[in-house]
């Protein structure tokens, strides 16, 4: 049956070819698609968990109010529980990095030009911060971005571009495009600092002269510490970063985890507000998460805990990656009928052309059943032909894009990304697709195959 449906689609080479061009193009369309999908996945993937790790350990209740209060949903002992993460038999050998961080709202103030700005501080350990950016598992081709803060250094910090913007430290960092307010407009005279912040910044200034004498941008970090109090630090900054978003870019400040533990919680103070987990791969996160959960439940019961995974701190990543599923979806189904409507006009077409034909197998012998089995034996090799033949193609032209050099400004990113299509090692998605064509074609057969069927002997052979 096979051999007989492959030499009938042979007989007509014009309208086969017409078809199976169809469906390659269809096929393509579908893979590059689906390929710069996974790509787009992979690097939303690869940035969430290179910020904020695949997991983290925070006090309960911090994810939603610990913003407004750091200090009283803080982690303690947080060097306790690194060590029993680091030492588990269970998540050792998963892990790659565990390193604490500490979040909190302040003010930072040019005290030079007398103004102030809302910052959300992160305070960080530089090298563990580091490492947990440098996490590349899908071996995309992409530079992180690292911090440009001394690990050395207590007093360095980086900030966004739009701090330097409204606190006018763009000539200090030889910022370009980073226009300056002009002298008498309402912008140069908001987030003026008030006097008693002032004598505080001074008091803080003159007892730091270390730092007023390095090159480069300085400014004072305010926050409110543990008693209540105001607390000033003063800080170094190397860098002005741009994170993607003009929003973040504008409260963005980064500096040593000690300093702003010293901050916020004084000289006795080592609490942080989260520990971020990153593992080897992202396969083993529930497996992680699992032995997280238990290690609460057993052993670290004498503050109240719990641990959540980078798509529930990062609540864009599942709104990106929802919608180009749906996109991938909808092209999905859009050229899945165009393939089914072309080989069911391809096989309608056969049938009206060997009514004479059909009439004479009947004759001899043919069953209604064979005639429905020749037809959607047609269908069959239409589309893995057109399957086997539009994954070839489409894997030849996704290695002619990446080999191109392309790149674009994605959402949220600072750097040019390369475009790449991913296809080479997605087998699900290949077979998955191609399955689908194939069945599609298959389908598109059998109505035309089964009024092929239906047809009586007497009237077939004598149609003209």
């Amino acid at each position: 049956m096979i051999a007989l449906a492959l030499r009938n689609l042979w007989r007509n080479q014009r309208r086969s070819a017409t078809t199976l061009l169809a469906m390659m193009i269809g096929m393509l369309s579908i893979l590059l698609f689906g390929g710069y999908s996974r790509t787009v996945y992979y690097g939303l993937e690869t940035d969430f968990v290179g910020r904020s790790g695949h997991l983290q350990l925070q006090r309960k209740d911090y994810f939603w109010f610990g913003s407004g209060d750091p200090q009283g949903y803080s982690l303690q002992n947080y060097t306790e529980l690194v060590t029993d993460i680091q030492q588990d038999p269970v998540l050792a050998p998963l892990l790659r990095v565990v390193t604490p961080v500490l979040q909190f709202g302040g003010i930072a103030g040019n005290f030079d030009a007398g103004l102030s700005k809302l910052v959300i501080v992160q305070g960080v350990d530089v090298e563990g911060q580091n490492q947990l950016r440098q996490w590349n598992d899908y071996q995309l081709a992409i530079t992180p971005e690292l911090l440009s803060i001394d690990p050395t250094a207590p007093d360095q910090a980086e900030i966004g571009i739009g701090v330097a913007r409204m606190l006018q430290l763009c000539t200090q960092l030889a910022l370009k495009d980073c226009p300056q307010a002009e002298a008498g407009s309402p912008a140069s005279d908001a987030g003026t600092l008030s006097a008693d912040i002032t004598a505080l910044a001074v008091t803080t200034a003159q007892s730091t002269t270390a730092s007023r004498d390095q090159s480069g941008a300085r400014l004072e970090l305010l926050a409110a510490s543990t008693g209540g109090a105001p607390n000033v630090s003063r800080l170094q900054i190397n860098r002005a970063v741009t994170t993607g978003a003009k929003e973040l870019d504008e409260v963005y400040l980064a500096m040593q985890l000690q300093q702003a533990q010293t901050l916020l919680y004084g000289e006795a103070g080592q609490r942080v507000t989260a520990l971020q987990i990153q593992l080897q791969h992202s396969a083993d996160l529930e497996l992680a998460r699992a032995r997280l959960q238990q290690l609460i439940d057993s052993r670290w019961q004498q503050q109240p805990l719990e641990v959540h995974d980078f798509q529930t701190l990062n609540p864009a990543f599942g709104q990106i990656t929802g919608m180009f599923s749906a996109i991938f979806g909808f092209i999905t189904i859009l050229i899945s009928a165009i393939v089914l409507f072309t080989v069911g006009n391809t096989m309608s077409m056969a049938v009206l052309e060997r009514t004479v034909e059909i009439g004479t197998l009947r004759t001899l012998g043919l069953r209604r059943s064979g005639i429905r089995r020749l037809f959607v034996s047609e269908g069959l090799l239409l589309g893995l032909t057109g399957a086997v033949l539009g994954t070839l193609l489409a894997l030849l032209l996704a290695a002619l894009i990446n080999q191109a050099g392309f790149a674009w400004l994605p959402p949220g990113s600072s750097n040019p990304v390369p475009i790449t299509i991913r296809l080479w090692g997605e087998h699900q998605m290949l077979l998955s697709i191609s399955l689908t064509v194939v069945l599609v074609a298959t389908v598109s057969a059998w109505w035309p195959a089964r009024r092929a069927a239906q047809q009586d002997v007497v009237d077939a052979l004598r149609y003209v």
